[in-house]
């Protein structure tokens, strides 16, 4: 319906948050709620109208009751025509549209659109943490806490509307209504609820805990199950199901204990909660009925003293379920906040600006960067790219080749000196406006799990299909992408490829992503072993299609294989992160130090491995 339509938009769901999420947990569940609030003031509102009912409910039961007491039974709906037409009215108009608006409030407006807002909000912070932030966790632990935080930060402001204003406007207006009968029982309902509040606190805080505890184990959970499935290959080639089977029990036994000590606090919550809750009509119709006795209450207001007592009894129980999923909620927010909320350790200077259409020049000015460390990476590297210069970057394992092309593509920050692309730091332009303009093909591919075509159109998300088809033929990639089907059927370019690329062999993803660098056209193209998968027949024509794409491109190419950079216009070469050699392939050939040891040294054409590789190999 169109009603629901509009209702459904007063929150907008994908709305940007602003600025960082604070690291203190009033602070996180504002940043998470923030251009949501009138909607869900409105939703409070509505609800506590909708507690309010409880209590006129009983009002009116205790008039009906006077009335049938006091009057003549064969007279009594000709002389309580007015209250009757009333009792009809508040039943089955009023009470049930407060309670159909509290409902459309919450399963309308508030609940689809609150965890949308909040997931949206928390992935966009996530992307935009640096590589290191990713490769020191679990992917399956940080997609566990962005949808763990998100579907708690919604279960606590739906179960506050739904439940928390509801009970406060219930009890106000039971209240109220007991002291319009006598004092002493509503000081009575007063002094249940100091009690009841108080139980609250003392078990609360615990709940909450354990509940962060239990959080923190499940995500652990999580990220195990994730990690031996991505690499379920490596598991079944090594044989070491079991070993796999045990860590994962391992951390399910953490979980299954963290879990026990939940529902002991829990128990005991539950167990304390209910006995106040069987005080409360104890004390509130033994009090009416002293007063009947006294001649201080009528009938009716022992019938609406029972009433209110019975239903803010049985609310005890609800309530205190809700309390206890809100405090869950709030553990589980307060876990997930701690590794979500963190600062983005590489982000946009303050100002940073659009980096505009270059023409390639890349400079290395006193570049050091060793990932924190003292050894490893690059140190002191000085060197000057033309713009459309072709550069071949050779090196033992370590040396500090991929190390250039992280700091290029800023990925890192160089601990000294500075990288200039056409004479602007990568530090001042956005990391986005860099890396659109430099298309990279790496020896480890990456593939989503989508269409042939939807890979491929990555490196260019407006491709026409034309560019695509014709991309896939220049990287050799069309003819087995049209002979592909996946499970469901789907063929050529609209076949699925799995997980990672999983349904291709190593050569066909690498053809995928090279089809990809050559959509993007960028004006610089990095290539990191780029044709490293491929048999020597489909490289050597790859190679043709690579030579006429690198025309006109600054071109970035790291190989062991030397004999597919030996026509580059200068090589490059690294020892233990210094450049040691740099000049044409002829000229280093004719120097006979390193490189031509390395020429010499080949076997089938790859450089041998280095016998003095320091640490800085697991960098790289």
């Amino acid at each position: 319906m169109k009603v629901f339509e509009t209702l459904g938009g007063f929150i907008d769901a994908f709305r940007p948050a602003q600025g960082v999420p604070p690291q203190r947990l009033t602070g996180f569940f504002a940043w998470c709620l923030n251009g949501s609030w009138p909607p869900l003031i409105v939703a409070g509102v509505i609800s506590a109208i909708s507690g309010t009912t409880e209590v006129v409910s009983a009002l009116i039961l205790g008039w009906v009751v006077d009335a049938a007491v006091s009057g003549n039974p064969a007279e009594f709906f000709a002389d309580n025509l007015g209250l009757l037409l009333l009792f009809l009215l508040f039943y089955l108009v009023l009470r049930p549209l407060a309670f159909g608006a509290s409902s459309a409030s919450n399963s309308v407006i508030v609940g689809p659109n609150l965890f949308p807002l909040v997931l949206s909000r928390l992935h966009r912070w996530t992307m935009g943490q640096s590589v290191t932030f990713f490769d020191n966790d679990f992917a399956g632990r940080i997609a566990q806490k962005q949808m763990q935080a998100a579907r708690a930060v919604t279960d606590v402001a739906t179960e506050f509307i739904n439940t928390i204003c509801f009970a406060l406007a219930s009890v106000i207006g039971s209240a109220i209504f007991l002291l319009a009968i006598d004092g002493w029982i509503a000081l009575a309902l007063i002094v249940w609820m100091f009690g009841y509040f108080a139980l609250i606190r003392f078990f609360m805080p615990r709940i909450k805990k354990n509940s962060s505890a239990r959080a923190a184990a499940r995500a652990m959970v999580s990220g195990q199950v994730v990690d031996t499935i991505t690499n379920i290959k490596t598991v079944k080639l090594f044989a070491h199901a079991a070993f796999e089977d045990r860590v994962a029990l391992k951390s399910m036994e953490v979980f299954r204990a963290r879990s026990l000590e939940f529902g002991e606090i829990s128990t005991w919550f539950r167990l304390s909660l209910m006995t106040l809750a069987g005080v409360l009509p104890i004390l509130l119709i033994g009090g009416a009925v002293i007063l009947w006795q006294q001649g201080q209450a009528t009938a009716g207001a022992i019938a609406a003293s029972g009433a209110v007592a019975m239903r803010i009894a049985q609310m005890t129980g609800w309530v205190s379920f809700t309390l206890m999923s809100i405090y869950t909620s709030v553990g589980e927010v307060e876990d997930a906040m701690r590794t979500l909320s963190i600062p983005h350790q590489l982000a946009d200077a303050p100002g940073a600006v659009d980096l505009p259409k270059i023409a390639g020049a890349i400079d290395y000015e006193a570049v050091s960067f060793a990932y924190g460390r003292r050894r490893g990476g690059v140190e002191d590297v000085t060197l000057r790219i033309a713009a459309g210069e072709k550069i071949g970057i050779v090196g033992a394992s370590g040396a500090g080749k991929s190390t250039l092309v992280s700091l290029l593509l800023r990925l890192y920050d160089a601990e000294k000196g500075q990288v200039l692309v056409d004479g602007q730091d990568v530090r001042q332009v956005t990391q986005e406006s860099l890396r659109r303009q430099i298309g990279m093909v790496t020896q480890e591919t990456a593939m989503f799990n989508r269409s042939a075509r939807d890979n491929i159109a990555y490196g260019k998300q407006d491709a026409t299909e034309e560019e695509i088809i014709a991309a896939a033929k220049q990287a050799e990639a069309h003819e087995f992408i049209l002979a592909m089907e996946d499970h469901q059927g789907r063929k050529g370019y609209d076949a699925y490829l799995g997980e990672r690329g999983v349904k291709l062999s190593g050569g066909q993803r690498q053809r995928i992503a090279l089809a990809r660098a050559f959509v993007k056209d960028a004006p610089i193209l990095v290539l990191d072993e780029a044709t490293s998968a491929l048999d020597s027949e489909v490289e050597a024509s790859i190679q043709e299609a690579l030579d006429r794409v690198m025309v006109g491109k600054t071109v970035l190419a790291i190989a062991h294989r030397l004999s597919t950079i030996a026509a580059m216009d200068r090589i490059v070469v690294l020892d233990q992160g210094r450049i040691v050699e740099e000049g044409p392939h002829d000229v280093l050939l004719a120097q006979d130090g390193l490189y031509a040891r390395y020429w010499n040294r080949q076997s089938g054409g790859f450089i041998g491995v280095d016998e003095n590789v320091d640490g800085a190999a697991a960098a790289e």
